[in-house]
């Protein structure tokens, strides 16, 4: 009896598919992943979402054959903890999920774990990489955008509302994009005769006081720059661009889909799903310092109808004729 039952089991081994008895012996795979925001964001649920989905079509399966630690945090202080706790489990790869704010502690935290970072705005600027050809080190991924696109900001609002001559750049200080941006929306903002404020997006409070102080005067505006901490504050910002009557241009599509009134930028969630590709590229073997960093290649125009309406804001027609989605 026992020998027909070890031949069977012997038997039933020898028809198992090749690649469930490959996953039977293959060693379970880490990667950690940092985002700066809160966990119960839907925004950021959403791109998680995309980057689980993108590695599971390549054969990375949460809890099967990999494992995903996800780390959350909204203060630089706890971005650097949870930086160095990710570091200190010898993940085989890191997603830096938050561009800047989070690619900066992570190799600060680590020079050997790779780490691939996503929405990074100047990464050769910050020194997270030698080149976007050659990033050369322990980190590659894909960059939101180059500084020089941050002016078309300012044409797009100057376009929807043409009175506009003064303009409130919300930018976040403590991350060297943030600097970045406004220094190049400064400069193109002379040429558009516009006279360029900025406000720090630090806290809901720094936020609150510096917009009403704004809003006081006439023919006032807002661009909102691209950050973690923007993308954090963002329902406070569009409830002041709204109760202030502010006209508004910002980094990313959901801004307006919270009914904010018009953005111009790269299809963010799809840098998740590509940078899963990065990610079993480099659990496979290569190297990040021999994958280049990704720049965008297509941007969208989002109108929002509805809140265009509730500002007195007339969208012309050749503005609506460009825009990739309109709301009404």
């Amino acid at each position: 009896m026992r020998r027909r039952e070890f031949l069977g089991a012997l038997g039933g081994a020898a028809i198992l598919p090749l690649s469930t008895r490959a996953q039977l012996g293959e060693r379970m795979r880490r990667i950690g992943v940092l985002f700066a925001a809160r966990a119960d964001d839907p925004e950021h649920q959403s791109r998680i979402a995309t980057f689980a989905q993108g590695l599971a079509e390549l054969g990375w399966i949460d809890g099967r054959n990999v494992r995903i630690d996800t780390r959350w945090a909204t203060s630089n202080a706890d971005l650097r903890g949870q930086a160095a706790e990710l570091a200190s489990l010898a993940p085989d790869v890191i997603l830096a999920a938050t561009g800047t704010a989070t690619a900066a502690p992570l190799l600060q935290a680590t020079s050997t774990v790779p780490i691939v970072f996503v929405v990074v705005i100047d990464p050769v600027g910050a020194g997270f990489v030698s080149s976007l050809a050659r990033p050369g080190g322990n980190a590659t991924g894909f960059t939101m955008f180059e500084y020089g696109m941050s002016g078309k900001w300012l044409e797009l609002l100057k376009e929807i509302a043409p009175r506009v001559t003064r303009a409130a750049i919300l930018r976040d200080p403590a991350v060297a994009s943030g600097i970045g941006q406004f220094a190049t929306l400064r400069t193109m903002a002379s040429s558009l005769r516009l006279d360029a404020s900025p406000v720090d997006v630090r806290d809901a409070v720094e936020i609150e006081r510096a917009v009403t102080a704004f809003a006081l005067s006439d023919n006032a505006g807002l661009i909102v720059t691209a950050s973690a901490a923007a993308t954090r504050h963002r329902d406070l910002i569009i409830a002041l661009a709204a109760q202030y009557r502010l006209p508004a241009v910002y980094a990313s599509r959901f801004f307006v889909i919270a009914d904010g009134l018009m953005s111009y930028g790269p299809n963010l969630i799809d840098q998740y799903r590509r940078a899963a590709g990065y990610v079993d590229r480099i659990l496979k073997g290569e190297k990040p310092a021999d994958l280049p960093v990704q720049e965008p290649t297509n941007f969208e125009l989002a109108i929002n109808l509805k809140t265009a309406k509730a500002l007195g804001l007339s969208v012309p027609q050749t503005l609506l004729a460009r825009a990739d989605e309109v709301i009404e």
